[in-house]
């Protein structure tokens, strides 16, 4: 896979109450990725900028709110959620600072 593809497939870490749930009970952490991306892409992506080993993925398509602006109503884009599991001994820290190179 391109290196320059990996490193645009994930885009945030999402940080929620249900996330650091997650993360604490069954070792996975969650990212917003690209709409287009795939599994492999996101575990290939995850593998080289945590430097962790990855056991599995799993993708969830988030379907954007209705909302209102006034008298008008509009809509929130659509997004996609990547669940990522961890191998046992693995972890992410997104709380901290980004190391200087």
């Amino acid at each position: 896979m391109n290196q320059e593809r990996l490193m645009q497939v994930i885009l945030a870490p999402v940080v929620s109450e249900k996330s650091t749930l997650v993360a604490e009970k069954n070792q996975q952490v969650v990212f917003r990725v690209a709409g287009d991306a795939t599994k492999p892409e996101i575990k290939a992506a995850v593998e080289l900028l945590f430097n962790v080993k990855v056991q599995g993925v799993s993708t969830v398509n988030v379907k954007g709110k209705t909302k209102r602006f006034g008298q008008r109503f509009g809509r929130r884009k659509d997004w996609k959620k990547a669940y990522v599991s961890l191998v046992p001994g693995q972890e992410i820290d997104l709380t901290a600072p980004a190391a200087a190179e």
